[in-house]
């Protein structure tokens, strides 16, 4: 596989780079020591066949957010819609960013910002479709998305500085 260009490259390591972390996140280990997992046997083998379902997920949400970045990429990651998104990302006091959001799953999440004032709350739907939100730093900001009851799937997001 061939790039044209820088930016194709990187998008391509970053959609390789989420998958492989979404993928050691939700592996499980077998060194023999007790889990901090409380969910049953049943679960764990319910969210193995899953997995390559939540790797499908995650492709299709970067393909999304590769097809309407804007500015230079800040920061980037995917989650799955139960875990959220919890991020306090390093950003210059006065500068401009574009948050790009997208759910590809079912249901919903929520996008809150600290301080309220940086961003408008905001539902983002688990339907592929991008939601982006401009924003200006004025204080040390904390991004969170949190999905609603019942919402299955995966968030991917970047933060892009314009």
């Amino acid at each position: 596989m061939t790039f044209s260009s820088p930016r194709a490259w990187l998008a391509g390591c970053a959609v390789a780079a989420s998958v492989v972390l979404l993928a050691s996140c939700t592996s499980g280990s077998d060194d023999g020591k007790a889990s901090k997992d409380h969910s049953p046997p049943a679960a764990s083998g319910a969210q193995t066949a899953t997995e390559p379902s939540q790797k499908k997920l995650t492709e299709q949400a970067q393909a999304a957010l590769t097809a309407v970045h804007s500015g230079k990429m800040v920061e980037a990651g995917a989650e799955r819609v139960i875990d959220g998104i919890h991020t306090e990302p390093s950003l210059n006091e006065g500068g401009t960013y574009r948050l790009n959001l997208v759910c590809v799953g079912s249901g919903s999440a929520q996008l809150t910002f600290t301080p309220a004032s940086t961003g408008t709350e905001t539902k983002v739907p688990c339907d592929q479709s991008v939601v982006q939100q401009r924003f200006t730093v004025h204080k040390p900001v904390r991004i969170d998305v949190d999905g609603a009851k019942g919402s299955t799937g995966v968030i991917a997001w970047r933060i892009d500085a314009i």
